[in-house]
C-alpha cells in the first residue's frame, strides 16, 4: 500500500523539490492533501498537483485525511508545532531544515514521538549521497586512521529581495543566519562523517544586510577524536560554493558543490605511504531528497526511527545554539552545555 503523505507549505521547495521526488515513487507515495496558511496557495498547487485535498487548516486536515506521513515544507517558525500537531494525530513527519528555531522547539517535537513510530525527521539530504556513506564507513571502520583536520564552508549569496521575505532574517521566525538557514546542510554532514563534537569557539557579525540576525559566522569546532575543524557560513560571497575537506592520516578528501552533490564532486588524495583505499565508491547516488526519502520509506515501513531525528538529528542543532551561545559570550562551549533553564536553549538571538 502507497503511504498517505499530506504537505504542509505550498511554496517553491515543496513544488520544486519535494513533489517531483514524491511522484517518482508512485508505488510508495500517494500525495493525498496540502495544507498553506493561505487558502489560495493551497488550491493552486493541489491543482497543479492533482492532489484530492487542500485547505487552510493543519488540525482540519489531520482530522478529516488522516495522513501516514506529513512533509514540512513551511516557514521555520511554524515547523515545531506542526511537527507535533502532526505526531499526536499519529502521523510520521518529514521536515525541512531547519526542523524548529531551538533546542526547546526541537526536544518538544521529540517528546511527541513514540517506541516504534511516530517519528520525525528532518530533511537532511547531503549526507545521504553514496559518497558521503562510503566515506563515513571507511572512516567508521578506521580504513583511514585518524581524523585530523576539517574545514566545512558554505559561502552562498543572498541579495536584499530574498530577505525582503517578511520571515527570513529575524530571530523570531528564522532562529538565526547563515549557519541555520544556509550552512546547516553541510554542517549535518561534517559531523556524519567525523562523528559527535566535543566544544566550539565562534564569532558572528551582521556586515552586509540590513536584518536583525548575523550575515555571517564562523566556528572552530573540537570533535571528540581530537580532530580540529573551521567552519564558515556567510550570505554575502559573489562566488559561492559549499565546500568539505578532511584531512585524515589516510589521505584528504574534498568535496566541491553548492547545492547538491555527486560521486565527481569529490576528490581523494591518499597520505604518502598510506595504503589506498577503494574510491569512488561503485554507486553513484547523488544527496538529493529523493535519495533520503527511499530511506524514510524503508524505515517507516520497518517501524523504526529514521536517521536524521532524534538525538542524530539534533546534534547539528545543538553546535549550531553552541555556536551563537560562543559568539555571544566570547566562550568555549561544551556539548551538552545548552540544557533546560540555561542559556541559548529556548532562543538563538545574540546582540550585534
Amino acid at each position: 500500500m502507497p503511504i498517505r503523505v499530506a504537505v504542509v507549505g505550498g511554496g517553491q521547495i515543496a513544488d520544486a523539490v519535494h513533489m517531483p521526488a514524491f511522484r517518482k515513487l508512485p508505488d510508495d507515495i500517494e500525495v493525498v492533501a496540502v495544507v498553506d496558511a493561505t487558502g489560495e496557495l493551497a488550491e493552486s498547487f493541489a491543482g497543479r498537483w492533482r492532489i484530492p485535498y487542500a485547505g487552510a487548516d493543519l488540525a482540519a486536515m489531520l482530522e478529516e485525511v488522516r495522513p501516514d506521513l506529513v512533509d514540512i515544507a513551511s516557514p521555520p517558525a511554524l515547523h515545531s508545532a506542526q511537527a507535533v500537531a502532526a505526531l499526536r494525530a499519529g502521523a510520521w513527519v518529514w521536515c525541512e531544515k531547519p526542523p524548529c528555531l531551538s533546542l526547546a522547539e526541537y526536544d518538544a517535537v521529540s517528546a511527541a514521538e513514540h517506541d516504534g513510530g511516530p517519528y520525525a525527521s528532518i530533511v537532511f539530504q547531503q549526507r545521504f549521497g553514496s559518497a558521503a556513506q562510503h566515506l563515513r564507513r571507511l572512516i567508521a571502520e578506521g580504513a583511514l586512521g585518524a581524523p585530523y583536520v576539517a574545514h566545512c564552508q558554505t559561502t552562498w549569496y543572498r541579495d536584499a529581495a530574498y530577505y525582503a521575505v517578511p520571515w527570513r532574517g529575524r530571530w523570531a521566525s528564522e532562529g538565526g543566519g547563515p549557519a541555520m538557514g544556509l550552512g546547516i546542510h553541510q554542517l549535518d554532514l561534517l559531523l556524519e562523517l567525523l562523528g559527535e563534537w566535543r566544544e566550539v569557539r565562534a564569532m558572528a557579525a551582521r556586515l552586509g544586510r540590513e536584518i536583525e540576525t548575523d550575515d555571517v559566522t564562523t566556528a572552530l569546532v573540537r570533535f571528540e577524536s581530537g580532530a580540529l575543524a573551521t567552519v564558515v557560513n556567510t550570505s554575502l560571497a559573489a562566488r559561492q560554493v559549499s565546500h568539505l575537506r578532511l584531512d585524515l592520516a589516510g589521505g584528504t578528501f574534498e568535496l566541491t558543490h553548492l547545492y547538491g552533490y555527486a560521486n565527481e564532486n569529490w576528490t581523494y588524495t591518499p597520505a604518502e605511504g598510506a595504503e589506498k583505499v577503494p574510491w569512488p565508491p561503485a554507486e553513484n547516488a547523488a544527496s538529493t531528497h529523493l535519495r533520503q526519502l527511499r530511506d524514510l520509506i524503508a524505515d517507516y515501513r520497518a517501524g523504526r526511527r529514521p536517521r536524521a531525528s532524534g538525538d542524530d538529528g539534533r546534534r547539528t542543532l545543538e553546535l549550531i545554539a553552541a555556536m551563537y551561545r560562543a559568539a555571544q559570550t566570547g566562550e568555549t562551549v561544551r556539548r551538552g552545555q545548552i540544557g533546560p533553564g540555561t542559556p541559548f536553549y529556548a532562543s538563538l538571538e545574540i546582540a550585534l
